[in-house]
């Protein structure tokens, strides 16, 4: 089972510190807790897992490569790749976010109705088990339906969102950051919003190393209200894609309808073809920064990866020794 975003197996870990624990463990460190949040103490490395897509000149997707094709890069290093499927059956968690701010509830139906075709072809002919939990936000962040398998749940429960007020869109992909964090096999966070974000706690730095942590692949969904960039929210468009160039996914810019039914079909073929790599860090160069470049290649020119460009690992230590990463834990406002 992932754990820690980058950990398969063979760890020690202590999240979610009582409050009296980490008041006691700052005094120790000398105040590096209240700086840095809590420290997660791990006793092995393993795997590193990455999830890619492959598409060709035309963007047509490809699914038919070998181990071979691929190279891992990790800080520069070559690693050998001892995981890879192709048309990877590892189970899916998905993470589904709806705005359902002020500013999208004209489009609302749409999403829901777009929203439940995808879950129905997701769940009724997946891996069973793949599951979907069901987030809402605006001025606050609502789990709506826990992780599961049962789309009649979901269907339900989709037909009865509703919201308003302001947008809290980074909390919203925060939160479900870390309750994908714990769970095993593939990881992604379906956002659907048209870009805005007046009311978050956590800032757009904060809310992609969460994602990253939990190894989640993010695939906004921006439903676009007018044509031209006039009166459009461009900027919180720009932070989305931003986040999904982060982690390995891709934007959508849909209009209700149709256009908006295509993206969640291009979303599902591209979770049914993408490819799961694994492989022990090796030889790997440290620097103080525990966030380690990622880059993953084919060896086709005509050929184009789309990955997560890093993940959170070793970093040196002042004197030079290996340091455990710092978890990113949520604080300010409370999911519902």
């Amino acid at each position: 089972m992932a754990r820690f975003g980058w950990k398969e197996s063979g760890t020690a870990m202590f999240r979610w510190l009582d409050k009296g624990i980490a008041a006691g463990l700052a005094v120790c460190c000398g105040g590096v807790l209240q700086a840095q949040g809590p420290t997660v103490f791990r006793d092995t490395v393993t795997q590193v897992h990455v999830i890619a897509s492959v598409k060709n000149t035309k963007g047509e997707l490809i699914g038919t490569l070998q181990k071979s094709d691929f190279t891992i890069l990790d800080n520069g290093a070559p690693q050998e790749i001892r995981v890879f499927e192709r048309q990877s059956a590892v189970p899916l968690s998905i993470a589904l976010l709806i705005d359902v701010s002020g500013s999208t509830a004209k489009d609302l139906k749409y999403e829901t109705d777009s929203a439940t075709k995808f879950l129905k072809a997701l769940l009724t002919e997946g891996n069973p088990e793949d599951a979907v939990g069901l987030f809402t936000f605006d001025s606050d962040v609502t789990e709506v339906k826990h992780f599961t398998h049962n789309y009649a749940s979901l269907d339900n429960a989709l037909k009865y969102i509703h919201g308003s007020g302001g947008t809290s869109l980074y909390d919203a992909i925060y939160f479900a950051a870390h309750d994908l964090e714990e769970r095993p096999g593939r990881k992604v966070i379906v956002v659907i919003s048209d870009g805005g974000n007046t009311t978050s706690t956590m800032d757009i730095q904060k809310c992609l190393k969460a994602a990253q942590f939990a190894d989640a692949v993010i695939y906004p969904v921006v439903v676009v209200p007018i044509t031209n960039e006039a009166g459009r929210n461009t900027g919180g468009e720009h932070s989305l894609i931003f986040m999904q160039q982060g982690t390995g996914g891709r934007t959508f810019f849909p209009s209700a309808g149709k256009e908006l039914d295509q993206a969640f079909t291009d979303i599902l073929n591209e979770l049914r073809t993408q490819y799961f790599l694994g492989y022990y860090p090796k030889d790997v160069p440290l620097t103080k920064n525990p966030f380690h470049k990622l880059e993953v290649q084919v060896d086709r020119a005509d050929l184009q990866v789309h990955a997560r460009n890093g993940y959170y690992g070793e970093a040196e230590g002042a004197d030079g020794s290996s340091n455990a990463p710092v978890a990113v834990t949520p604080t300010g406002k409370k999911k519902k």
